[in-house]
């Protein structure tokens, strides 16, 4: 069994992606579950193999403590750290070979609580891995791209664990300028250019020193280009995945 926790500031498209990608699998011939981990959903695109609105309600939370919808959210955040036995063996029970788990809308819940590395780490015993998003049409602008780059960078400091890195949404712009942003992920030299010549100021100035600061710590994040309309990427996304998780070989014999 194989945990994939998907990751991505709020509107980068983490429940579609999940959605698509798990379908993508089944096409694919291999034994996929997914998690819901948001206690906050409303609605979801996909049916949840386990759902943590079951073990956690943030409407009860509101009721019960007379808190708003972000104080209930935080504190359902870290009650799931306290189901994470109960969580674990329901996943434990399907014996899927790899399991999507859907993180909160809002990245922080997950990724900067003190519950998150440790719902990570005791989410069963399993080899894991982190997908990261980057919103396609949020990164179109070099400042912004850093500023997902460094939040990329937290994420992964936070967890340690393997990372992928996705550029989600992809069919909302033109070929060119996907191939521009996944041209940046690729080039620090492409990508500084781009800087110079888009931004002035403070924003240059910020933007270029954190880029440096990012590749002299030897952190290169390939930008995987996909779309959970189209299905564009998802072979190379899952290869990526198949390489870290199992060797490069399938998830399922």
């Amino acid at each position: 069994m194989f945990i994939v926790f998907i990751i991505g500031t709020a509107g980068s498209g983490k429940s579609l992606l999940t959605a698509a990608f798990s379908e993508w699998l089944k096409m694919s011939q291999q034994d996929v579950a997914v998690v819901n981990l948001d206690p906050g959903a409303l609605t979801l695109p996909y049916s949840p193999d386990v759902d943590v609105r079951n073990y956690v309600d943030v409407g009860g939370l509101m009721e019960e403590y007379g808190l708003g919808p972000n104080g209930a959210l935080l504190m359902a955040a870290d009650l799931v750290a306290d189901k994470i036995e109960e969580i674990s063996k329901e996943i434990e029970d399907l014996r899927s070979d790899i399991v999507l788990v859907d993180t909160a809308g809002q990245i922080e819940l997950f990724a900067f609580r003190a519950s998150g590395p440790y719902i990570a780490s005791e989410l069963t015993r399993e080899p894991k891995a982190i997908v990261y998003l980057f919103d396609a049409v949020f990164s179109l602008n070099p400042l912004n791209y850093v500023s997902n780059l460094f939040l990329s960078v937290a994420v992964y400091n936070r967890f340690l664990l393997p990372q992928v890195h996705l550029l989600s949404k992809c069919d909302l712009l033109p070929k060119e300028e996907v191939d521009k942003i996944v041209d940046w992920s690729a080039s620090p030299t492409a990508l500084e250019a781009s800087i110079e010549q888009k931004l002035e100021g403070t924003k240059r100035l910020l933007s270029r020193n954190m880029m440096r600061v990012i590749y002299q710590l030897g952190l290169r994040f390939l930008l995987i280009p996909v779309s959970a309309k189209t299905n564009e990427g998802m072979i190379n996304f899952n290869t990526a995945l198949e390489r870290i998780l199992a060797g490069g070989e399938k998830y399922t014999y």
